[in-house]
């Protein structure tokens, strides 16, 4: 262990992961960069070429894997990050420093780059100093709107699931996947007004694994359109989740259709706003997030609807 400790690659894939990731974080808190591709991939594979000039290859990965943990966890002790945001992200920025390693390697490999001084390794920050505050000012649209609709039939009248589900005094059911690991948590639905204008309050605590001194904070709505029995449309006027500012929303929708002679299908739309790119890696993630939302309170209401009305 001594000897890892004093070997020079090792301390300097501390260092350069530290500066390199130190710095894509202190650009998003003074807004020069997006949560985008120039942080998620153009950031790993310019670190991985830094460290792939290094002589020490395994010693070198060892510190950058160790660093790249610590410093993603230290975000989520303070509740500046989810721990479900940072295991989502851990999976595509190693793979990237490893390519950037390789990269790096194989040019090594068929030149002669033999330089180890910091001032050196740190070149290939440039590219995304460059580029995370051409992106931050010169993109358009940053924001993507997405919507997520989920069905299920209720063996209850379209007026019974409405009155169950329009304010929920507490939300305790079977917890999907992501909830019993850091999805923020339904606990309860406050309606003051029944009427258009009125608003209606979710609370949520902050997931099964957080600390639960930061809270999951409060989704508020307004509503914009209701008819007992048929649809409950609101909009959000307001959200406050713990560690998750890339993440917007703007509409909550429920619709109620008779089925059969004493049937119900309810029809949920979340309408989410995201800011994360590569699309391709994050929609499918953000959508399964919000389907279990919509499964955790589909379970309570069916929990709900038994309780007060039996079958």
């Amino acid at each position: 262990m001594k000897e890892i400790l004093r070997d020079r690659s090792f301390k300097l894939s501390i260092i350069l992961t530290f500066i390199f990731f130190g710095t894509g974080i202190a650009f998003l808190f003074m807004g020069l960069a997006d949560y985008s591709w120039i942080l998620f991939v153009l950031l790993p594979v310019v670190l991985g070429v830094s460290l792939g000039f290094l002589s020490n290859h395994k010693r070198v990965i060892i510190g950058a894997f160790i660093t790249t943990v610590v410093l993603f966890g230290a975000m989520y002790i303070p509740g500046l990050s989810g721990l479900l945001c940072i295991v989502m992200t851990l999976p595509v920025v190693i793979p990237l420093i490893c390519l950037g390693y390789v990269i790096a390697h194989l040019v090594k490999r068929y030149k002669e780059i033999k330089s180890d001084r910091l001032s050196v390794l740190l070149l290939p920050l440039l590219p995304f100093i460059i580029a995370a505050p051409l992106e931050h000012y010169l993109k358009q649209e940053k924001m993507q709107i997405i919507e997520v609709k989920t069905e299920q039939v209720f063996n209850y009248t379209p007026e019974q699931v409405y009155d169950a589900i329009k304010s929920v005094d507490t939300l305790d059911a079977e917890k999907p996947f992501l909830m019993k690991f850091d999805l923020p948590i339904p606990t309860k639905c406050v309606l003051e007004k029944e009427e258009v204008g009125g608003t209606r309050t979710c609370y949520f605590d902050g997931g099964s694994l957080s600390n639960q001194d930061f809270g999951g904070g409060t989704i508020t709505e307004k509503i914009t359109e209701l008819e007992r029995g048929k649809v409950l449309r609101m909009d959000v006027t307001d959200y406050n989740l713990i560690g998750r500012k890339w993440l917007g929303f703007k509409e909550a929708i429920y619709y109620f259709d008779k089925v059969g002679a004493n049937g119900c299908k309810l029809t949920r739309v979340t309408t989410y706003t995201s800011v994360l790119t590569p699309r391709i890696y994050w929609e499918p993630l953000e959508k399964l997030g919000v389907r279990q939302e919509h499964a955790y309170v589909f379970s309570n209401l069916t929990k709900d609807l038994r309780k007060k009305y039996g079958r």
